[in-house]
């Protein structure tokens, strides 16, 4: 995540600032962290990275992303650093969002572009596209949908899956969805019309007959239907994880991050892609969600943010953190 606009310029030092039992949480920019020892220390053993980087905008919003051709060189810059901290297969996962030209309805290409350029600069496998699909979104481009009612709402993001291998640790048998009634009626009935289907695929008379515990989840992710949700993370989906984080920033009178990520979109990724005790690293981290959800589901965590502001509101997020200020070298 990108931290709102600045009245001052953000300090190149990065310094650690606080941690739990599983995690640290450094303040600095990403491009200074990737030269520390923390993140030196641990290149080649990072089994995931998940982030949502700062949107790639024709026009600047409030939280300072990057415009154009700038961002596209940015981001193609961060991507061998990032790279080198994977464990051999380990995954990233980059979630970007879309973009529309300045003051015409037209989408632009650049999120694309700028996500083919990580891929190229690093070397990366391109392992699947995921949407995240959140209907409750408001409506949006507010002048072409609400306005002049030109095009539809904008209501998903862009969920892109790297590698560094062709085949990186992944299980999505972790990530299994509750059956459907029809289904689950299938399963109890033993009957259902086997043969050869219009598509050209042959249906087995005893391929639906096995209980797997669930359905094999889709590559479009509905934040809004608990159906949609894994039931091992059905925690993770409601309204409670952000609840307390805005709770302890309207007590201490803390700025929210304008641009929070789902914690079940975070925890759905983590348990598809991670076990227990693995490392996970979060190179923008916002409110820090990220790692909130690492220390919940037993992984353990590096979150990288460069506004103070939003990392000392990222506290509300645990339960215990272990304060301190020490200067990374």
């Amino acid at each position: 995540m990108q931290p709102q606009q600045r009245t001052q310029p953000l300090p190149e030092k990065v310094v650690k600032t606080y941690r739990t039992k599983l995690g640290k949480m450094l303040v600095g920019n990403i491009e200074n962290a990737l030269d520390t020892s923390t993140l030196r220390g641990v290149e080649g053993k990072v089994n995931l990275i998940i982030t949502s980087p700062p949107f790639p905008l024709v026009r600047k919003k409030q939280y300072g992303n990057s415009t154009g051709e700038e961002y596209l060189r940015w981001l193609e810059g961060l991507a061998p650093k990032l790279a080198t901290l994977l464990a051999d297969d380990g995954s990233i996962v980059i979630e970007i969002g879309n973009a529309w030209e300045a003051g015409r309805p037209e989408m632009s290409t650049l999120p694309l572009e700028a996500l083919l350029a990580f891929k190229k600069a690093a070397n990366l496998h391109l392992c699947q596209h995921v949407i995240c699909h959140n209907p409750a979104r408001l409506p949006g481009p507010a002048a072409w949908v609400t306005v002049k009612r030109l095009r539809l709402k904008d209501s998903y993001t862009h969920v892109w899956w790297l590698s560094k291998t062709p085949n990186p640790k992944a299980d999505n048998r972790k990530v299994l969805l509750p059956y459907g009634k029809d289904m689950k009626s299938l399963l109890k009935s033993k009957r259902y019309n086997a043969g050869k289907r219009p598509s050209g695929h042959v249906i087995s008379e005893t391929g639906f007959l096995s209980n797997h515990g669930g359905a094999i989840s889709s590559n479009v992710i509905d934040l809004e239907s608990a159906q949609h949700v894994p039931s091992a993370l059905l925690k993770y989906a409601n309204t409670a994880w952000d609840a307390k984080y805005r709770a302890y920033c309207e007590e201490n009178k803390l700025d929210l991050h304008p641009a929070r990520m789902q914690t079940d979109l975070v925890a759905f990724f983590l348990e598809f892609l991670t076990d227990k005790g693995n490392l996970v690293l979060d190179p923008f981290g916002g409110s820090n969600t990220t790692g909130a959800v690492a220390e919940a589901m037993r992984r353990k965590w590096i979150a990288v943010e460069a506004d103070p502001k939003y990392v000392e509101g990222s506290v509300g997020r645990f339960e215990k953190v272990e304060r301190y200020q020490r200067q990374e070298r």
